[in-house]
């Protein structure tokens, strides 16, 4: 989780919301990592587990990422959550909940439909305190 924290102040440093991501194989390996760039590529899918999940799947010449555990400073959003599912992605980390749009435990709990092909595990609030301490910084900036 401490990776995806620097990634997430790289994107603070970048005017990005400071959202950091890094996908790490079964070994411990990190294979991909990520932060928001929506603003800098003018992508709306820009977030930081989009651009992590894609650095690994190149890493690996595959986009089924089983046995990876994806590192996340924020909870998930739909687009994100669903990008996890079809990865085939073994587990999800993250940091702070986010109550608005949060789509494994605020809003919904995407990753736990029955109807889904895949199932994630997850756990929540790791590094939550200096994930929500570097958001908040972020927008009394933009206040």
């Amino acid at each position: 989780m401490h990776r995806a924290l620097d990634q997430a102040h790289l994107a603070f440093k970048e005017g990005e919301v400071p959202v950091g991501a890094v996908v790490v194989d079964a070994l411990g390996t990190i294979i991909g990592a990520g932060r928001n760039s929506s603003v800098a590529s003018c992508d709306p899918s820009g977030h930081a587990e989009i651009c992590a999940l894609r650095a690994a799947g190149q890493q690996l010449a595959n986009y089924r990422l089983e046995g990876c555990t994806l590192f996340v400073t924020l909870e998930p959003c739909m687009m994100c959550a669903g990008a996890m599912v079809h990865a085939r992605l073994t587990r999800l980390v993250y940091g702070a909940a986010e109550p608005r749009t949060g789509m494994v435990e605020s809003k919904a709990n995407l990753l736990a439909q029955p109807w889904f092909n895949h199932q994630v595990v997850v756990t929540s609030g790791v590094l939550a305190a200096p994930a929500k301490k570097l958001l908040k910084q972020f927008f009394a900036t933009k206040r």
